[in-house]
């Protein structure tokens, strides 16, 4: 019988190379398991910088009251905004922010467009349950689950606090960092004094106590027990409101 070609043979030799080539050829074509993305490796839609988590960037064009940004290290929240397109020059955006990290209001012109990093909050909708000692204790009317949250964390918003008011807790990193409350909300005058016989001048003022210890300035005409809309953000009265009962009368 022939005897086979050894492996130092032309022919081997030559058999191996075509072999060599092919398997290039393919691998150029078919990548190793190295370039293909690893799903254990695959990075988050966020990033962490100090322990602060960061969300997808936020452009300026994109404000809107109520936005989260990080700026400095700190969570800032998009109070107010106005998009500037002056008739010579750039166009920019003056914005009032609120710090939600330590506090206190910054106001600050950006260029529009100008890319921010956006803070990665979560947001929860709750309703004030009542007081334990000096903690508010919140439900989330979802989950009936309850939280408990000090004086502190409530900060100002504490004149707002009515039992049973839906409000918004905005979190970071498990830290509480605002209470979000409605726009407008309609309270009982719990104290305010008589208003003054003969005076009519129009646009005439006086103080009153809500129930929720808030003080309004309010018409004349207003007295104790009434109820009133008021502006929780600037603290306006927005007008007087009719009980549920009147309303079928």
């Amino acid at each position: 019988s022939a005897t086979p070609p050894s492996a130092s043979s032309p022919i081997m030799m030559s058999r191996s190379l075509l072999v060599a080539a092919l398997a290039g050829t393919a691998s150029a074509f078919m990548p190793g398991c190295s370039s293909i993305p690893s799903l254990r490796a695959a990075r988050p839609a966020v990033s962490l910088a100090g322990g602060l988590r960061m969300a997808k960037p936020v452009s300026t064009n994109d404000f809107k009251t109520g936005v989260t940004v990080v700026i400095d290290g700190n969570v800032y929240k998009v109070l107010e905004f106005l998009h500037v397109k002056p008739g010579k020059g750039s166009a920019f955006v003056r914005s009032k922010l609120k710090n939600l990290t330590n506090g206190g209001n910054l106001e600050r012109t950006f260029r529009a467009g100008e890319m921010l990093e956006g803070a990665d909050v979560s947001k929860s909708n709750v309703q004030f349950n009542y007081m334990d000692g000096e903690d508010y204790v919140f439900m989330n009317m979802e989950t009936f689950e309850t939280m408990t949250v000090n004086a502190q964390a409530v900060g100002d918003n504490k004149i707002w606090m009515k039992l049973g008011a839906d409000v918004s807790i905005v979190e970071c990193n498990g830290k509480i960092l605002d209470i979000e409350i409605p726009p407008t909300m309609i309270l009982e005058v719990a104290q305010t004094d008589p208003g003054a016989k003969g005076n009519t001048a129009q646009g005439a003022t006086k103080m009153a106590v809500l129930e929720t210890g808030a003080e309004v300035q309010v018409p004349l005409f207003i007295v104790t027990g009434e109820l009133v809309r008021v502006d929780t953000e600037t603290s306006k009265y927005l007008g007087r409101e009719k009980r549920e009962e009147d309303k079928k009368k």
